[in-house]
């Protein structure tokens, strides 16, 4: 008979899942950022609910930023800015996915420019856009 060593699950202790990006549904996201008008008014019930989104771990959005170019990784950054703002359940803090992405841009040397940085600033509330805690 042997023994073993069992040791149990905390509480809130989880193994991490690797969300499965749909691209559709991105593009989709980019598409409403790129028109002026509200997004609740542009998005599909299921694009409403897929709030989890905005709070994937930087590292997933680090890899899923290298199948987008940068004008499109802008245009993630202006929806996840607005659905912070204009959505229910949708605000993120620290963990907003504005964070890896405007980190991805500055690994490329095409950072935010000036008018990115107002325009952010103008449409948010959330003190740690675009570059995270100190």
């Amino acid at each position: 008979m042997s023994v073993g060593a069992w040791e149990p699950q905390v509480s809130g202790q989880q193994e991490e899942n690797h969300w499965e990006f749909d691209r559709d549904q991105l593009q989709r996201l980019i598409s409403v950022a790129v028109s002026d008008s509200s997004l609740s008014d542009k998005l599909s019930e299921e694009d409403l609910r897929a709030s989890q989104l905005i709070r994937l771990p930087a590292q997933q959005w680090l890899e899923e930023s290298q199948h987008w170019n940068d004008e499109q990784l802008w245009q993630l950054i202006r929806f996840f800015t607005l659905a912070e703002m204009e959505l229910t359940g949708w605000d993120a803090g620290a963990e907003s996915a504005v964070i890896p992405l405007a980190k991805e841009l500055r690994q490329r040397k095409a950072p935010l420019q000036r008018e990115q940085l107002l325009w952010i600033r103008e449409h948010s509330n959330n003190r740690y856009l675009p570059y995270g805690p100190l």
